[in-house]
């Protein structure tokens, strides 16, 4: 005689945090690297100033030069990180494994109501998973983005995350049409704009004051500002050559501020960087968050494979060249300032951009400074006896 198994029900994120809440709910908040610390800190001030959540600052180590990471943590108003897990450097499985391992033995240790990850960095990923495996409420902020290539290490960790996630918070529409195609249901999205503009606006009155261009000796509108740092064009020789000569194009038209990525440093060597200086070009190392920001905000234009960058200059109006064959942020090209380019045509669409008058593009919807709180409402929302 066969028997029919009981069929076995998933238990809702709803019903999981009802099992122990007591008190102001526990949220770590996986900090990993500069782009992320930026979307942290506006949530971090947003969740400490409720009574119904416990905020917590859990840094990786995946990026740990003062300047990409004490300094920020400064310049955001953020403590210092509650929890440090120490990762370091090492390859995407080195990095994703050391912090799996790392996170895992944390949260049961501390165990969290809402684990809450951002962006799409190795260390995303790998706390995703095991959070996943503890079944520990998942959110992705910044979820749903997709540039369909998944050679970038990026694209991979973003999909990976998205599918964990118990709630997924998106920056624009086309990310919430992204993960409607990929099948997340409709009541696990919630579009509530781009975080990064909370991160300008939080420090705005400093950015202002801030004259890091002054100190380089550079006036407003007179300079380009230039970040690399995807393998895609830094760890291959013959692409990063084609970089250079085109940065060393550009240089005679405009003048360029490189602060340069330490790993961009190394792949550049001495001899690199012995020719971009000799060009006059200015190489700082990287720039904290508020004077890195003096120097967007003052440029003429910028330069970058950085996605981030891409909705800052979006937010600020500032032509945006970027140094890529797609985006996962293509709403900064339908609605903002960023156009794909490359090492043969950079020097054209650039001068091309540097000749169109400064026009206010609009910006896209919700990118208006209160993601924050959006986000703080709508985690509120999911807590039981809310719904």
């Amino acid at each position: 005689m066969t028997t029919t198994p009981t069929p076995t029900r998933t238990i809702t994120v709803i019903e999981r945090l009802d099992l122990r809440m007591t008190g102001p709910a526990l949220v770590h908040l996986i900090a990993a690297a500069r782009p992320n610390f930026m979307k942290v800190a506006p949530l971090w001030h947003a969740l400490k100033a409720t009574e119904d959540f416990r905020p917590v600052i859990v840094h990786t180590g995946q990026h740990y030069d003062a300047a990409m990471s004490d300094d920020i943590f400064a310049d955001l108003g953020l403590p210092a990180p509650d929890h440090h897990l120490g990762i370091g450097s090492g390859s995407h499985a080195e990095q994703t494994g050391r912090v799996m391992i790392a996170y895992e033995k944390l949260a049961i240790a501390e165990r969290p109501d809402w684990l809450i990850v951002v962006g799409d960095v190795n260390s995303t990923a790998a706390a995703s998973m095991a959070a996943g495996k503890l079944r520990i409420p998942i959110v992705h902020l910044e979820a749903g983005l997709r540039s369909r290539d998944r050679d970038m290490p990026e694209e991979l960790n973003r999909l990976v995350t998205d599918v964990l996630a118990d709630v997924l918070w998106t920056p624009s529409p086309d990310a919430d049409e992204n993960l409607r195609a990929e099948g997340i249901p409709a009541e696990r999205i919630t579009r509530v704009g781009n975080i990064m503009m909370d991160s300008y606006e939080l420090v705005r009155p400093a950015i202002m004051a801030a004259d890091y261009p002054g100190e380089l000796g550079l006036a407003p509108g007179g300079y380009g500002v230039v970040t690399l740092h995807r393998p895609s064009n830094v760890d291959v020789p013959e692409q990063l050559e084609r970089l250079v000569e085109a940065l060393l194009a550009v240089q005679a038209h405009l003048p360029l501020v490189f602060p340069v990525h330490p790993r961009t440093r190394q792949r550049l060597g001495d001899a690199g960087i012995a020719r971009l200086e000799a060009a006059g070009m200015r190489l700082p190392g990287p720039a904290a968050y508020v004077r890195f920001m003096s120097l967007v905000a003052g440029a003429a234009a910028v330069i970058t494979d950085s996605g981030g960058i891409q909705e800052e200059t979006t937010y600020l109006g500032i032509p945006c060249l970027t140094l890529r064959e797609n985006t996962e942020r293509p709403i900064t090209i339908s609605e903002g300032t960023a156009q794909l380019v490359n090492a043969g045509n950079l020097l054209e669409r650039l001068l091309s951009a540097l000749a169109q008058p400064r026009q206010d593009r609009r910006r896209p919807d919700l990118w208006d400074g209160r993601t924050a709180g959006r986000c703080v409402e709508d985690l509120r929302r999911r807590m039981p006896g809310s719904i």
